[in-house]
């Protein structure tokens, strides 16, 4: 296992590598000179010199490759810069704000959970039932929502009209944890629906292959309670799909969060990313598209680790 894990992680870096460099070329292939970008309102009142003298302190005189080099060298250790609108380090934007992040991002994931195996349990087991047509039907539904029209919907019912939870913002865990909840209950439902409804999906069609096996034929021959089963031997063997979309939808949410941040005022990655982008701030979006893309691929990784605790059959040499 170390070592299957060792070689992913080499396996990683050319990905990441060339990731870094297609983020850092986005700044260059935007319209408009960067420097004057940078410099906003600034550079309308600035002289040719004032101009210069700004590209050549932020090293922005310098070849491309050369810009590249220099800020990946930085960033191996630990250095993303600061921010050209607050004078930050980005290391602490992302340090206050990733916290953040991973909360709404874990929320919406076990609600995903919660929500989507049960239901594909049930569609599974009352096969062609109006339980099974009402659960696929929904799926349907919930996969074709744009996740910030659900966003809206939900402000619009369970905030604004129903006066439940609050229309946005965010409350710190540490400060009310019912607050907290409050505060992520609707961005993290906008965010888990679409999971839930594949989830459910797939843990009907994985439950289905496994229920007419000969083992479960067996176990029920034994007398074993249709709940132990269900739950102890059809799931377990029907997890493997189900991780594999685990994996895939902690990366989607970590890139969703940009959305659905954004229409909840949530101070995360996802906010930082739109604000610095509206911003012309480069070094601080560059730094938090890394950290985005360095989470999916971790994310990734593992759910492929998890495959062996889930099915021991499964050996990687």
């Amino acid at each position: 296992m170390k070592a299957y894990m060792a070689r992913r992680i080499v396996q990683m870096a050319p990905a990441l590598l060339l990731a870094t460099l297609v983020m850092f070329s986005m700044v260059f292939l935007l319209p408009g000179d960067p420097t004057v970008n940078l410099m906003g309102e600034e550079a309308a009142t600035a002289t040719p010199e004032q101009i210069e003298a700004f590209r050549q302190r932020y090293g922005l005189d310098q070849p491309f490759f050369i810009q590249y080099t220099t800020w990946l060298k930085n960033a191996l250790q630990g250095d993303l810069g600061r921010s050209f609108r607050n004078r930050e380090p980005v290391t602490e934007s992302i340090a206050t704000r990733l916290p953040v992040t991973l909360e709404l991002a874990l929320l919406s994931t076990v609600m995903a959970i919660v929500i989507g195996v049960p239901a594909g349990i049930v569609s599974a087991i009352k096969r062609n039932s109006i339980m099974d047509m009402f659960v696929t039907a929904f799926s349907v539904m919930w996969v074709a929502l744009p996740n910030f029209w659900l966003a809206i919907l939900l402000i619009m019912v369970f905030a604004v009209m129903l006066e439940w939870l609050p229309v946005a913002g965010y409350v710190p865990l540490a400060l009310d944890p019912v607050g907290n909840l409050k505060s992520l209950l609707l961005p993290a439902f906008a965010l888990g629906s679409h999971y839930a409804a594949v989830l459910a999906r797939q843990t009907r069609s994985g439950m289905l292959e496994v229920l007419h096996q000969d083992y479960i034929r067996t176990a029920r021959a034994k007398g074993l309670h249709e709940r132990r089963v269900v739950l102890l031997h059809a799931l377990k063997n029907a997890l493997i799909p189900i991780v594999t979309l685990l994996g895939l939808h902690l990366g989607r949410v970590l890139g969703g969060t940009v959305i659905i941040e954004t229409v909840f005022a949530i101070p995360g990655m996802g906010l930082l990313v739109i604000a610095s982008i509206h911003g012309r701030d480069y070094m601080a979006a560059q730094g938090a598209i890394l950290v985005l893309v360095l989470g999916i691929m971790i994310s990734n990784l593992l759910a492929d680790v998890t495959y062996v605790y889930v099915d021991p059959r499964i050996k990687y040499s």
